[in-house]
């Protein structure tokens, strides 16, 4: 069968705080390029800091029925069977308020389940499985002040708990300004694994914030990992301009703008310094070498836009400002490395900092990467329209999240948002155009593919591909055959292109032995893809190899069970190697599958007459 197009991708290049040149530097460093030690810089691969209820930790024994696994330590006496069983001041008995915390964190309100555990945890403070949990759900639920106050402190506590506890103690200090007690903290306690890279990045910032010069402007470990020694670097030469030694802020600036792997990201960051000198001139010509280098950042074309209009240069950022980004930047590389709860609280503690509309942005990302999809809605509704792109980013991945929750409409409307905000976008136009077709809304979604974004003469593939859907779902074949040839001609091994004029051919009765062969192709290219192997059994039933057919449709079937054209194809290949009533049964399963009202008629009729002389229906 025919398989839909892919949506387009939309990747907001304004916010993206590390490039890739810096990621591939990180890989190409000696230190990194060895097998990955267990030092205080790594994160582990999995986190434990997650919001699942089949991972956490045992719950409380209800009447003495329950036993801790043999496994689990003793930290001190906790009683079987409390009798009674505390209860609040509601007369909610801990077991119930636990019960109900699982439950709202099972269904994504993690803010309910943070609020319900804390409760738990007030009632039953001998309870150390319950204060972490806790504390774990404060954390991603954004309630800093309660993680702050129930940090889990025992002996025997995972660091993954302790040392999110001490940070959080750190940054709670800071904001509420108190720089000397979170620099104090730091200096006598340095954040450990696994989120020492975090303090290791806020450590400079917070120490200038508590008058700490000689802690803040050291030179950076040389022994961290090469991306945090660069970024070490980055934050000193801000804070040596904070300080008035300019010159030695421009060498280190300029130092980093000019290597060829640092360059790409601290152009603009050398420039900005420069502006901010009174040195236009010189601004202007390091945002025109990078322009010259090939760097299509955005950031950098707006730079100099600015300078040739004579706009103010961005401000220093303050020591706030400057730990906020640092716990963002730490967010960024956590999710790189696949440790997305560890970069909800990172992006929770900067936005506690700094309430930066990128950040609010990447903590919705993040959290719908964590499948936290509840929580992730509710933060990019949050995310303001101050930064067009930065908010059409926002719509965007809110449109990707209420999709996922099989939303369609709304999804579509967020995109309308997104192209309102920055509409000569062609990344959002595809996604809108995607949406439609989504949707069945065939002609709107040619009008988009048709419009001036999107009918280029550089037009990807992937965009004639789906204008040649739309033909052909609008029974316009023609114009769907040139459109479906093009994309292949552009990409001539792609499994899906290949699929789909494939089938279309052999549907069609038009070109059935070249089209077999395009199938083929994709099934070779894309074996365990049941729509391709579908697509193969049909050409097969329809150069009348009905055996070969059955044991291909069967596989397809297996592969995709809740297909209704699939089975109906199958229940047709029965019928025709004397199979009567195993193909009654595969139609009687389609009329189970929401079948369109089409193929619903034609399956009935089969079921009352079976299959004639006619040619077999083959629907869309």
């Amino acid at each position: 069968m025919r398989t839909a197009p892919k949506a387009a991708t939309f990747i907001p290049m304004r916010i993206l705080l590390v490039p890739a040149s810096l990621l591939a530097l990180a890989a190409a460093h000696p230190a990194a390029a060895q097998d990955v030690p267990t030092t205080p810089e790594r994160l582990p691969p999995r986190p434990n800091i997650v919001v699942d209820p089949e991972a956490l930790s045992p719950p409380l024994i209800v009447d003495g029925a329950g036993a801790a696994p043999a496994s689990a330590p003793t930290i001190e006496a906790i009683p079987r069977v409390w009798s009674p069983a505390p209860r609040d001041g509601q007369g909610r008995s801990a077991y119930g308020l636990y019960l109900s915390g699982r439950s709202a964190l099972s269904a994504g309100e993690s803010a309910e389940g943070a609020d319900l555990l804390a409760r738990v945890e007030s009632l039953t403070p001998e309870q150390p499985i319950v204060r972490e949990q806790a504390f774990t759900s404060a954390l991603l639920a954004g309630d800093l002040n309660l993680a702050a106050r129930i940090s889990p402190t025992d002996e025997g506590v995972s660091p993954v708990i302790s040392e999110a506890g001490a940070l959080v103690s750190v940054i709670q200090n800071l904001v509420a300004g108190d720089a000397r007690a979170a620099n104090a903290a730091l200096a006598a306690r340095p954040i450990g694994a696994p989120h020492a890279r975090a303090g290791t990045l806020i450590a400079p910032w917070v120490a200038a914030a508590a008058g700490d010069w000689d802690t803040a402007l050291a030179e950076p470990n040389p022994t961290a990992d090469p991306l945090t020694v660069v970024l070490g670097r980055y934050d000193r030469a801000r804070l040596l301009e904070h300080r008035r030694r300019y010159d030695e802020a421009d060498a280190a600036l300029k130092t980093l703008a000019e290597d060829a792997r640092t360059g790409p990201l601290f152009r603009v960051a050398y420039g900005n310094f420069l502006e901010r000198r009174g040195r236009r001139d010189e601004a202007l010509a390091v945002y025109d070498a990078g322009l010259a280098a090939g760097a299509g950042d955005l950031a950098l074309t707006a730079a100099r836009a600015r300078v040739a209009a004579g706009g103010r240069a961005p401000e220093l950022p303050s020591f706030r400002e400057g730990a906020a980004e640092a716990l963002t930047i730490a967010a960024q590389q956590a999710s790189a490395e696949g440790a997305n709860e560890f970069a909800v609280v990172y992006l929770r503690l900067s936005l506690n900092l700094d309430r930066d509309p990128a950040s609010l942005y990447r903590l919705g990302s993040t959290l719908s990467q964590a499948n936290l999809e509840g929580p992730a809605q509710a933060t990019l509704e949050q995310v303001s329209d101050e930064d067009p792109s930065v908010y059409a980013a926002s719509r965007v991945a809110l449109g990707l999240t209420l999709d996922k929750a099989d939303k369609p409409e709304e999804a579509l409307a967020a995109y309308r948002q997104a192209e309102a905000a920055t509409p000569t976008d062609p990344r959002i136009a595809g996604l809108i155009a995607s949406q439609l077709m989504k949707l069945e809304r065939w002609e709107p979604a040619l009008d988009v593919l048709n419009g001036p974004l999107l009918n280029t003469a550089d037009q990807s593939a992937n965009v004639r591909f789906m204008r040649g859907v739309a033909y052909e779902s609008l029974d316009r074949v023609p114009e769907a055959e040139g459109e479906l040839w093009a994309a292949l001609q552009a990409e001539p091994n792609e499994p899906s292109f290949l699929n789909y004029l494939g089938y279309l051919w052999v549907d069609k009765g038009t070109r059935v032995a070249e089209g077999a062969a395009m199938i083929q192709r994709a099934h070779a290219a894309d074996p365990e893809d049941g729509n391709i192997q579908d697509s193969l059994g049909w050409a097969q039933y329809r150069q009348g190899q009905y055996d070969i057919a059955v044991d291909t449709l069967e596989q397809a079937v297996a592969k995709e069970p809740a297909n209704a054209e699939i089975n109906d194809h199958l229940g047709d290949a029965y019928w025709q190697v004397g199979r009567r009533r195993e193909a009654g049964f595969q139609w009687n399963r389609v009329l189970t599958l929401d079948p369109d009202a089409e193929r619903r008629a034609e399956v009935e009729k089969k079921l009352e007459q079976g299959l004639t002389d006619v040619p077999p229906s083959t629907g869309g």
